[in-house]
C-alpha cells in the first residue's frame, strides 16, 4: 500500500494534477468568501461565517473531484497497463487503499489551506473555532464519499472521460435528492451535511458517510478482483 501511496502522491504533486485541484477549489472558495463578505448587511452578519462559506463551496467538489479520481484505474485500463497492476505482488486491497489515501491527503491539504480564511475572520470578529472544525469535518466526509464513488466509477469505466461523466452525474443526482423528502433524501450526501455547519456532529450522519465510503471502496475492490480473476 505504501508504494502505491507514494506513487500516487508523486502523480498528484510532480504533475499539475494536485495543484490544479487545490487551485481551482481555492479560487472558488475565495469567490464564495468575498461574495458573502460584501453581500452581508446585517449588523450580526457583517462577517462571512466560515462554516457557511465551506457549505456553499461544496458544490465545487461536483466538478473537480473527478480531477483526482477519473484516472485512478480508467487510465491504466485504457493504456493496457492494468495487466501490470493485476500481476504485481501487491494486493488489490492495498492498491485501492493506497490510491484512496493519496487522494485523501490532497483533500486534507486543501482543508488546511482554507483555514487561512478563518484566521482572516478572527481579525474582524470572533468566529467559533469549534463550529469551523465541525464544518470542516463534514466537508472532509463529503469529499471522501465523493472520492470513494469516483474511484469506483474509474474502476468500471473504459476511459477517464466516461469515469468523470459518471462521477459528475452521480453528484448532480445526489444534489437533486437533497431537495426531495422521504427515504431518498435521507441518503443524500448533501442532506447528511446540513447539521455540520450548525456545529452539530450527529452519529447518524457520520455513520452514514462512513457506510457510503466503505460500500464504494468494497465495490471497487470487488470489481478489480473480478477483473483480475478474468485476466
Amino acid at each position: 500500500m505504501l508504494a502505491v501511496l507514494k506513487k500516487e502522491l508523486k502523480t498528484y504533486f510532480l504533475t499539475p494534477l494536485g495543484y490544479i485541484f487545490i487551485a481551482v477549489f481555492m479560487i472558488s472558495f475565495s469567490f464564495v468568501f468575498y461574495s458573502m463578505m460584501f453581500n452581508t448587511t446585517s449588523d450580526n452578519l457583517t462577517i462571512a461565517k466560515f462554516e457557511y462559506v465551506i457549505a456553499n463551496s461544496l458544490v465545487v467538489l461536483t466538478f473537480i473531484t473527478p480531477v483526482l479520481t477519473m484516472r485512478m484505474f480508467a487510465e491504466e485500463r485504457a493504456s493496457g497497463t492494468d495487466q501490470i497492476l493485476f500481476t504485481s505482488p501487491r494486493s488489490i486491497v492495498g492498491i485501492v487503499f493506497g490510491k484512496f489515501l493519496a487522494a485523501t491527503i490532497v483533500i486534507l491539504i486543501t482543508i488546511l489551506i482554507t483555514f487561512i480564511y478563518y484566521f482572516i475572520l478572527t481579525k474582524l470578529g470572533n468566529p467559533s473555532f469549534k463550529v469551523a472544525l465541525t464544518a470542516e469535518l463534514g466537508f472532509l466526509l463529503v469529499a471522501l464519499a465523493y472520492i470513494s464513488f469516483g474511484m469506483f466509477a474509474s474502476s468500471v469505466s473504459p476511459n477517464q472521460l466516461i469515469a468523470a461523466i459518471i462521477t459528475i452525474g452521480f453528484f448532480f443526482i445526489t444534489s437533486f435528492f437533497n431537495s426531495t423528502s422521504g427515504i431518498i433524501a435521507s441518503v443524500s450526501l448533501m442532506s447528511m451535511y446540513e447539521k455540520f455547519p450548525l456545529g452539530i456532529i450527529s452519529l447518524q450522519e457520520v455513520v452514514g458517510y462512513i457506510s457510503f465510503i466503505t460500500l464504494f471502496i468494497l465495490l471497487t475492490i470487488i470489481v478489480l478482483q473480478r477483473r483480475k480473476s478474468v485476466k
